[in-house]
């Protein structure tokens, strides 16, 4: 099963309502698909949105990586040599993860079409049912509250509550939705990198001396302030999870020596693709410390690799962020893993089990 070619189109889904964060709203879902063709007719799937404030990608920069960089040094290699084409896919070029991401995806769907098994089983083995939470977009609080309890309504047991762009308000969303759902819903905390060092400790401090019991908070600070990060984590009670902190193995080592953080949030998109995501769920299993399996805002196909790679590495997966096709108003792809409100239905189809991709446009 060698690599024939690299065809790449963008699709896009609108949202059921927009996407707000303390550092970006959203729409809709417009991501890059690729389809990696084979020599035997096989199809794998592979996907990336262009999260330019995170990543640094946009939908020209991962279209011309691919093209000009990746496709290039990857044509006519068999899928059997796994490791030399992840291997090549990550030195082909610095940054441009979620380029990358976009191509191991779809290696690794062919890989486990030609084993015949499920990715997840390919990797491994778990669990064919997870669990995930549902993000409330930051608001104006009554609207934050009403979206929480229509989502309790729904069936879900986890809520991440986005905030981050003021801290006195931030405080007063908590307080109310917590007011509204308390015992009904887990709550997490994401503050998208709005937060400083001391504002962080004093609101995580706030809430706690509020009775009010968070999960976790995720980025309180900036990704590259790892000192501001030990700070909160240090002086609050509240388990601190590490997301834009943690894009590579180095990375989470660094976070890990210097009990900087709780728990790490490993995110296809962030660290290049499915080989490193693995690389970093064993080191945390290694040293014992719990992972989350998160996701931009990507439609159905990238998702679904990430519900595999979760299962496979339940040991340090533990937690569950993978609300994305969720948030659209209807799936991005025909067969596949199931998304059903807060539950995910793992097929036992080789490799993704993706048939087809809706409404994409070949570019």
């Amino acid at each position: 099963m060698k690599i024939k070619d690299i065809k790449i189109g963008i699709i896009k889904v609108p949202l059921t309502t927009p996407f707000k964060t303390a550092i970006r709203t959203v729409d809709s879902v417009e991501d890059l698909v690729i389809i990696i063709e084979t020599d035997t007719g096989h199809l794998g799937y592979g996907e990336a949105p262009p999260t330019s404030v995170i990543t640094g990608d946009t939908l020209a920069s991962m279209q011309d990586a691919i093209n000009n960089h990746i496709k290039p040094k990857i044509l006519g290699v068999d899928i059997e040599n796994l490791n030399f084409l992840c291997e090549t896919i990550q030195s082909a070029m610095v940054n441009n993860l979620s380029a990358k991401a976009a191509v191991e995806i779809a290696i690794y769907d062919l890989w486990a079409q030609m084993l015949n098994l499920p990715l997840y089983k390919a990797l491994g083995g778990g669990e064919s049912k997870l669990t995930t939470d549902l993000t409330i977009s930051v608001d104006y609080i009554d609207k934050m509250v009403s979206d929480a309890v229509i989502a309790i309504e729904q069936g879900y047991e986890t809520l991440k509550i986005k905030v981050g762009k003021d801290i006195g308000l931030d405080i007063e969303r908590v307080k109310a939705i917590h007011a509204a759902i308390d015992g009904k819903a887990l709550i997490r905390l994401d503050a998208n990198q709005g937060w400083t060092a001391k504002q962080s400790v004093h609101a995580i401090q706030t809430l706690e001396n509020a009775g009010i019991h968070l999960e976790l908070v995720e980025q309180p600070v900036k990704g590259r302030d790892i000192q501001g990060l030990k700070y909160v984590y240090d002086r609050v009670n509240t388990p601190i999870m590490a997301d834009e902190s943690s894009f590579d193995p180095r990375q989470v080592i660094e976070l890990i020596q210097n009990q900087a953080a709780d728990i790490i949030n490993i995110k296809l998109m962030k660290t290049g693709g499915i080989s490193r995501a693995i690389h970093i769920a064993d080191i945390a299993a290694n040293f014992g410390v719990e992972c989350m399996m998160g996701c931009m805002l990507e439609s159905s196909i990238s998702v679904s690799a990430a519900a595999h790679v979760a299962s496979a590495k339940s040991t340090s997966i533990q937690k569950i962020d993978l609300d994305g096709p969720m948030l659209c108003q209807y799936p991005s792809i025909e067969g596949g893993v199931i998304f059903d409100r807060s539950d995910i239905t793992l097929n036992n189809s080789p490799g993704l089990g993706i048939k087809s991709v809706k409404d994409l446009i070949l570019i």
